[in-house]
């Protein structure tokens, strides 16, 4: 696509008198704004309802009407190509050569040089200097710090309560408590913080790189802020990357016996081409795995919890039978994932669904919509943990589509699939489990819970995780 022609269609677009600022109503859930109709009948789209706060808060029924009538639509609004059925998502993310990168610019501006942003023979490079760390025997060594830090974080209530903390309230022989505040939202950091290698002393500046540089990426406001933190992350690891090339250190098991050495350390031992790696690559691979195994996991445990305790007998279910919080994981990032979707740049011009995509054009590919295509879930707006055609296994880069089951999208399938996938599935259902233990008769208490536009009923998560859960149970 020529300059030209850019300028040309955004030209045109800043003048047409449609494209003018414009709010929408907040429908019920599930239902869309009537935006029109051609004259066969087909609903029209106003690009504008991405932006607007309707969308965020009720997705669904746009994604319904995209797929079903627009299944590559091109967003003149915002220069971009929506992909949003399954098939055709699954199929561009295992295209590498057509599809071989997100935009470039779009995360390594807060998280260094990734392999996020790269392709082929240096992103299986980069992909490989840390994949092994995250499966296998790797996975299963982080268990015992995964449990005492869950366990170390629920023997904290009592002391908060008696202390006034916001997020927890005693009364009456019931604890309310904001699981998000007082568990998921430092629980996955300080998780990570651990498996990584990092001393118990730099856990709050952790907090601050993890927090700065989330907040930073996509070129909002806070960007600075994000590439400051990052500089600051570099410059600790650079010290931490000398003393551990030394004297590696460890994880340790319940009983304080080491198991295995933490990432940092054995990142330090990682040699490629004869090599050892720098601490730039060290630097930008821990940026990676703090990234993916933060924001994911606490939207995981927050939704899951919202939704099973939403759906009592299903609740009642996995806590009878703790196997089922694999599939509470797995139907929760289907129905309600804190994952929107990977976009994409093509490599030369192609046609999908009678749209011709220019070499170099920008694609989403909306994993939300995926996740809810009629197409490969049946009645996807409902949440069924027992469903028959969702895969609740091992999570497999390759996906799984046999015998009508299928992997949801929340995580992507192929090279790209998202690093912090293993991470977030150990640390909710382990996390979860342990919650569990430790809370007689849970439930809801949607009166403490933000509320939708009707002032009643509790705020709808649309396209962004829980951001607010109350539950209260009995006092033991």
């Amino acid at each position: 696509m020529s300059l030209d022609s850019v300028l040309a269609d955004l030209a045109a677009a800043a003048e047409d008198p449609q494209l003018a600022p414009r709010e929408f109503p907040l429908m019920p859930e599930g239902e869309a704004v009537d935006m029109g109709h051609a004259e066969d009948g087909t609903p029209l789209i106003d690009p504008r309802i991405f932006d607007s706060p309707e969308f965020f808060r009720n997705p669904y029924p746009y994604y319904r009407i995209l797929r079903d009538h627009y299944p590559v639509y091109h967003d003149k609004l915002h220069n971009c190509y929506w992909v949003t059925r399954y098939d055709d998502i699954t199929e561009c993310y295992f295209d590498d050569e057509g599809f071989n990168t997100i935009p470039k610019g779009s995360s390594s501006g807060v998280l260094g040089n990734t392999q996020l942003e790269l392709s082929g023979i240096e992103h299986r490079r980069r992909r490989n200097l840390y994949g092994q760390h995250l499966v296998g025997k790797s996975l299963e060594n982080r268990i015992p710090a995964i449990e005492r830090l869950a366990e170390e974080m629920i023997g904290d209530w009592t002391r908060a309560a008696q202390q006034g903390a916001p997020y927890i309230v005693d009364e009456d022989g019931v604890r309310s408590v904001e699981l998000g505040a007082a568990f998921a939202n430092e629980f996955p950091i300080r998780v990570v913080c651990e498996v990584l290698g990092f001393p118990n002393e730099a856990q709050d500046d952790f907090f601050y790189w993890y927090n700065s540089m989330m907040s930073g990426l996509g070129g909002s406001d806070t960007h600075k802020q994000g590439v400051e933190a990052r500089q600051h992350l570099e410059d600790y690891v650079a010290g931490i990357v000398e003393a551990r090339r030394k004297q590696p250190t460890y994880l340790y098991d319940l009983d304080g016996n080491p198991i295995s050495k933490d990432i940092i350390s054995k990142l330090c031992e990682t040699k490629v081409d004869g090599d050892y790696l720098s601490t730039e690559e060290i630097t930008s691979n821990i940026a990676l795995i703090v990234g993916g195994g933060g924001e994911t996991t606490r939207g995981a445990i927050l939704n899951m919890w919202r939704l099973l305790l939403s759906h009592p007998d299903q609740f009642e279910a996995v806590a009878a039978d703790p196997d089922h919080w694999d599939r509470a994981f797995h139907e929760t990032l289907r129905h309600s994932s804190s994952i929107g979707g990977q976009p994409r740049h093509n490599t030369y011009d192609i046609e999908m669904h009678g749209v011709t995509i220019p070499a170099g054009s920008l694609m989403q590919m909306v994993d939300f919509s995926a996740n809810h295509d009629e197409r490969i879930f049946k009645d996807p707006e409902k949440f069924d943990i027992f469903r028959e055609d969702l895969y609740s296994g091992k999570l497999l880069r390759s996906g799984y589509r046999k015998e009508g089951r299928c992997s949801h999208m929340a995580f992507g399938v192929g090279p790209h699939l998202c690093p912090g996938a293993w991470i977030s599935h150990q640390e909710s259902v382990v996390g979860s489990k342990i919650l569990l233990k430790h809370m007689s008769n849970p439930r809801l208490n949607t009166s403490r819970m933000p509320k939708d536009v009707d002032g009643v009923s509790p705020a709808p998560m649309g396209i962004v995780s829980t951001r607010e859960l109350w539950v209260d149970y009995d006092l033991r």
